[in-house]
């Protein structure tokens, strides 16, 4: 996943309802109680952690039992301790109390969400460590850690969970992918690891897979108290002998006992957050509903149509509609590389207003770059006295049009229908588009000649590019 690109849009949940949700998480919520009962009386050892005596009472607190009540309230403490929910006062006597960020709990839900996203760190840092008996038996051998001993890469481990997270991301945010619906592990781990051109995996990256899913079986097992996901885990009976046997193609009827993951609402802010902080443009829907037109049609540049539907219809709904109209056709108006997506945006966000637009449009029906998209808007609504338009301007709202779509979808299945329907449509078509006077006329046209299927016909249209080539350089 490239940061030099901007990610899908996200819609986020209202902050409030988000803090309500991190304060319910299992791990957040029992470190909290942890904070609460540290006192005078409370000891931890030189790194922080519990001392041994004092788990079991963290853990009857918690009100944990069976065999990972003491390991889960160990965790909680240390979650505690890295949010600053508890402070250590006195690092020589291993005395705490609780921390001044104790308090950001009960106030604002930014202020819970901060909370929140330190405990996220933790967790995520920690979901990337192995077994710690096998850590600390190597230390009692030798005093120094060798990775090798127990095939753990450090920076590999961090680099493979981060990489799935955010195919994980994609996959939720992204408007073709499962969106709310829980993920297979196995495409998940597939994700990361499959190349996109490999037809056949080998046994080897099946392999791969395989040991992708046992990995992450455990790390998502950890990251479910905190609120990232939701996870339903391997069945343990699937995964016996995967370590000696390359994994064989999953079963659809079977493929929730390999493990399915959710993202949480939670999880979205949280891993947006991350992704902010990596240095990856991760917008989300309603950014733009405060900044002006111009903003709101260059954003949704890169947007799919649903989101850029939803934050155009946050946008419209904080102005008035005749307002909105003009300041969204002024915004669409240049010569520019970028101002035929600009006006296709133009025209979908003016389809969300009502009639009371309809002075704008005729405002500007004059205009040589916006009247054929006023002459659309008017004719849709079935509104009188619409003059009709030139030739010359129906050939630059052809090109216009296609110039957008190049930049919105690329060379779309859709595009390619537009493109064989105009050449059939008009059978002087080339002979007149080359010489209309718009900055992309070359661009559409060589685009033409490379979507259309018919031999003939893609030669004509190049012909016509080089034409309009030309003439643009002659001006």
């Amino acid at each position: 996943m490239s940061d030099s690109s901007p990610l899908p849009p996200v819609r986020l949940r209202p902050e409030a309802e988000l803090a309500r949700a991190a304060l319910s998480t299992p791990l957040l919520s029992r470190a909290a109680r942890l904070a609460r009962w540290a006192g005078p009386e409370t000891r931890v050892d030189g790194g922080g952690s519990l001392v041994e005596e004092q788990v079991p009472a963290a853990a009857e607190l918690l009100g944990l039992t069976g065999d990972h009540a003491a390991a889960d309230a160990a965790e909680a403490w240390g979650v505690a301790v890295d949010t600053g929910l508890v402070e250590i006062t006195d690092e020589e006597a291993g005395t705490v109390a609780p921390g001044a960020d104790l308090a950001l709990l009960t106030g604002a839900p930014h202020d819970v969400l901060t909370i929140w996203l330190a405990a996220l760190d933790t967790v995520v840092a920690d979901a990337g460590v192995p077994d710690l008996e096998g850590l600390a038996a190597a230390l009692e051998e030798g005093g120094e850690i060798d990775f090798s001993t127990f095939d753990w890469d450090p920076e590999g481990e961090a680099e493979l969970l981060d990489g799935v997270l955010g195919n994980l991301y994609l996959l939720t945010v992204g408007e073709d992918g499962p969106g709310e619906s829980p993920v297979p592990l196995p495409a998940l781990a597939a994700s990361t690891i499959v190349p996109d051109d490999l037809e056949e995996p080998s046994n080897d990256v099946l392999e791969q897979v395989s040991d992708a899913m046992m990995k992450l079986d455990d790390q998502f097992r950890l990251l479910e108290p905190i609120g990232l996901v939701e996870y339903q885990p391997v069945d343990e009976e699937l995964m016996a002998g995967a370590e000696e046997e390359p994994a064989e193609p999953v079963d659809e009827d079977d493929i929730a006992r390999y493990g399915m993951v959710r993202l949480t609402p939670l999880g979205l802010y949280g891993l947006r957050a991350r992704l902010l902080e990596a240095g990856f443009e991760a917008p989300a829907v309603g950014e733009l509903a405060d900044k002006g037109a111009d903003a709101l049609l260059d954003g949704t540049a890169s947007y799919g149509e649903f989101a850029a539907r939803a934050e155009t219809e946050q946008w419209l709904g904080r102005r008035e509609p005749l307002s909105a109209a003009r300041e969204l056709l002024a915004a669409a108006r240049g010569a520019d590389a970028g101002a035929p997506l600009r006006r296709l945006r133009c025209q979908q966000a003016l389809s969300l207003v009502g009639e009371a637009a309809e002075p704008a449009l005729r405002e500007v029906l004059d205009d040589p770059e916006l009247g054929g998209l006023a002459r659309v808007w008017l004719s849709e609504r079935g509104a009188s006295d619409v003059p009709p338009p030139s030739e010359d301007l129906v050939f630059w709202l052809t090109v216009d049009t296609i110039a957008a779509q190049l930049q919105a979808e690329g060379n779309s299945e859709e595009l390619q229908a537009l493109v064989e329907g105009l050449a059939e449509q008009h059978s002087g078509f080339f002979s007149a588009a080359w010489r209309v006077e718009h900055p992309a006329t070359a661009d559409v046209l060589e685009a033409m000649g490379r979507l259309h299927p018919d031999k003939r016909v893609a030669k004509e249209a190049r012909k016509a590019a080089f034409k309009a080539r030309s003439q643009q350089q002659g001006n």
